[in-house]
């Protein structure tokens, strides 16, 4: 038994790449741009999740957020910032996965640049 919890703390968790593609854009219209940007804004539209995706953004790529890190960070109740975190990942800035009784997350590789992107094509309508 000893040796497995020892074995536990050695587990660093990692994001899996799963990064954006920029070139994506360039072919999108000017309507999907726009669909798309306001999908990911609708995930930023809640001051709690700017703060989950800023603390995550924050992070080296090798590391990743346990749910209850971010549940500790924050002045919320456990099943509100689940809620943000659902959110944030089905609207696209986050990734997750699970291992044993801890999710883990990450933001999304290149998805801020994405975002700045969308923003850019879609205003200036080119």
């Amino acid at each position: 038994m000893r040796a497995k919890k020892i074995l536990m703390k050695e587990v660093k968790f990692t994001c899996k790449a799963n990064p954006v593609d920029l070139n994506e854009i360039g072919k999108m219209s000017i309507e999907e741009c726009k669909r798309r940007l306001a999908e990911l804004s609708k995930g930023l539209s809640h001051p709690a999740r700017v703060e989950i995706v800023r603390m995550l953004e924050d992070k080296p790529p090798e590391e990743r957020c346990v749910c209850g890190d971010i549940v500790n960070a924050l002045p919320l109740a456990q099943s509100s910032v689940s809620q943000h975190l659902k959110v944030l990942k089905e609207t696209g800035w986050l990734q997750g996965e699970i291992d044993g009784p801890c999710v883990c997350y990450c933001t999304v590789e290149g998805i801020m640049e994405y975002y700045m992107t969308l923003i850019k094509k879609s205003l200036q309508g080119e």
